[in-house]
């Protein structure tokens, strides 16, 4: 094999390598968030690396079940949660 064949296995296999240890290194905080939107409520639980990571995410993933369309996603991310729990 030439050189810069073991460069780019190399290469390849640190970038996989980062791509595994990071994402295993995400969750440190949980938190849980319930809404009621037009009259449905989804509850969803996200793990970040910060508390206002974890509650944007939670809540970005309740909207997206309750909500569909920008306009109606947007109006559901305003709205204040029912329930919260982050540490």
């Amino acid at each position: 094999m030439k050189w810069t064949s073991w460069v780019t296995a190399g290469v390849l296999l640190g970038l996989i390598g980062f791509i595994v240890w990071s994402s295993l290194h995400v969750g440190s905080v949980r938190c849980e968030v319930c809404i009621d939107f037009e009259g449905r409520q989804a509850c969803r639980a996200v793990d970040g690396a910060t508390a206002a990571e974890a509650r944007t995410s939670a809540i970005n993933n309740a909207c997206a079940f309750l909500a569909s369309g920008v306009t109606q996603v947007m109006a559901c991310e305003r709205t204040p949660p029912t329930r919260e729990q982050c540490p």
